[in-house]
């Protein structure tokens, strides 16, 4: 099946390692063994005369300058946070902190390394098009130095017909703000069970946070616990637990001056340390209208972990954790909206086979159904989604992606039940896309993988990662797929 009825575009993106933004740099902490070196750098800094502060304060900034945004604030932060390393910190001048800001940063290119794994979701700008086109936005999975991924964007517009245009990613890019977020009761409830973390703390806690609540709140209901509960043999750490399992959710924003592509969805707590990756956005509806929903992978360093986010404008995100047995492991992916008032995603929660899972009344993502296990060779080491499943009228189009041998990477298609989405009613014998003679080189060779597609003017437009060394797209009519599916589930075979 592959080349018959997918069509590659000419159009492709690619890493690109002038994206640069500023990290905080400690000396001595990138070492096997960590010691800080930042109290006798900033002693150094502080005995340069004035005239050499600000020489390489003026070469600074005219090196870096024009590459990042508000450059000054971010060595003031920078400096603000290590100033307690130094002596006299009340007698370095302004140019000085500055300085020290300068010493304690670096640029990352945030993908450098790979850039792959793509999503595509209708913008929320459609002003401007002309008749048959649509602006979409296009995640990505960005990674940099060490294998640190986190989020990109790109914009684009389809049609008329076949043709796409794909807006220049250039510009600065800006790491969003944190900022105040209503967290859920039921989520750390649900994150509190998890951890078997179940005392008469938490129980105090929870009975006496509202069913949504701020920072403030938390922290007050968390000082106003009897001492004879935190006089407890677990008293400190069931706090420490309610702290972390609060802390996994979080907002963060950007200013309306930045474009969609100069947004960089960057790691904001420990869970995700190690990389945010394969993000699969969806725009979701109910009685309420439109919102753009996601879900992605957490790493850090050992463990992952499913996370969600949802956004009205792709400008600001809130991020929550995922619970239950359904949200274990990696690639789940949200159904646009409910099913029979059920809220749905696909999952992989046993690591190989591609299930359907329901989100019950505590917020917990339910043990999911079987929908499909490694059958054919291409696929026998494992399935997953390649993204939400999309709405046609003869049912959820799901776009699967299985892994052959020597871990080859390729992409099928399923089609479920539009009422009933736990019964598989088709699938694509063979492979709809699979790594040409020119996907195969890259950072992850033989692969080609989606986070999620749509269809526009009867036509699947699918963007996908080429062995992370590019993202590419390819088009395919939404008749003809559906028409060269065989009815029933798939059954093993041979490719």
């Amino acid at each position: 099946m592959t080349g018959i009825l997918a069509v590659r575009q000419d159009v492709t993106l690619t890493s690109d390692p002038r994206r640069v933004i500023v990290k905080l740099f400690v000396p001595g902490e990138d070492a096997a063994v960590v010691r800080t070196r930042a109290g006798a750098l900033i002693d150094r800094v502080a005995h340069l005369d004035d005239e050499e502060v600000d020489r390489l304060l003026r070469d600074t900034f005219d090196r870096f300058g024009a590459r990042h945004r508000d450059l000054a604030g971010t060595f003031q932060h920078h400096y603000d946070l290590v100033r307690h390393r130094a002596a006299r910190a009340e007698d370095l001048s302004s140019a000085s902190r500055l300085l020290v800001g300068a010493y304690f940063s670096h640029e990352y290119a945030v993908e450098a390394a790979a850039l792959c794994n793509p999503s595509m979701v209708a913008h929320p700008d459609q002003t401007q098009l002309s008749v048959g086109q649509l602006r979409v936005a296009v995640s990505l999975r960005q990674i940099g130095e060490g294998h640190l991924s986190s989020i990109g964007f790109a914009t684009a517009v389809l049609g008329p017909g076949r043709q796409l245009t794909v807006t220049e990613r250039s510009g600065l890019l800006a790491v969003g703000q944190r900022t105040g977020v209503r967290h859920r009761r039921d989520l750390l409830v649900s994150g509190m069970a998890e951890e078997d973390c179940d005392n008469e703390v938490t129980a105090t806690v929870l009975n006496a946070l509202p069913d949504r609540y701020d920072e403030a709140t938390f922290e007050r209901v968390l000082g106003g616990l009897p001492p004879d509960l935190l006089s407890r043999s677990t008293g400190l750490s069931t706090l420490e637990h309610l702290r972390r399992t609060n802390a996994g959710s979080y907002a963060t924003a950007f200013s309306a001056e930045t474009a969609l592509h100069e947004r960089v969805l960057w790691p904001a707590t420990p869970a995700e340390s190690n990389g945010m990756e394969d993000a699969r956005f969806v725009r979701f509806t109910d009685e309420s209208g439109p919102v753009y929903r996601a879900t992605y992978t957490a790493y850090d360093g050992r463990n992952v972990g499913t996370r969600a986010l949802v956004s009205t404008d792709l400008r600001r995100f809130e991020m929550t954790p995922m619970r239950g047995p359904g949200a274990r492991n990696k690639g789940i992916a949200l159904f646009p909206r409910t099913v029979g008032g059920r809220h749905l995603a696909l999952c992989r929660a046993d690591g190989e086979t591609i299930g359907l899972t329901v989100l019950d009344t505590e917020s917990r993502w339910q043990r999911p159904i079987p929908l499909h296990a490694p059958q054919d060779s291409w696929e026998l080491i494992q399935v997953g989604n390649c993204g939400s499943p999309i709405e046609t009228e003869a049912g959820w189009l799901v776009l699967t992606h299985g892994v052959g041998p020597m871990r080859r990477y390729a992409i099928g298609a399923l089609l479920l039940d539009l009422h009933r989405p736990e019964r598989v009613v088709a699938h694509l014998p063979g492979v709809l896309l699979s790594p040409e003679r020119s996907d195969r080189d890259g950072y992850v060779p033989n692969v080609v993988y989606s986070c999620g597609g749509l269809v526009h003017d009867r036509e699947l437009w699918l963007p996908y990662g080429a062995s992370d060394a590019r993202v590419g797209f390819a088009t395919v009519p939404v008749a003809a797929l559906l028409a060269a599916m065989v009815a029933g589930p798939a059954h093993a075979r041979s490719e």
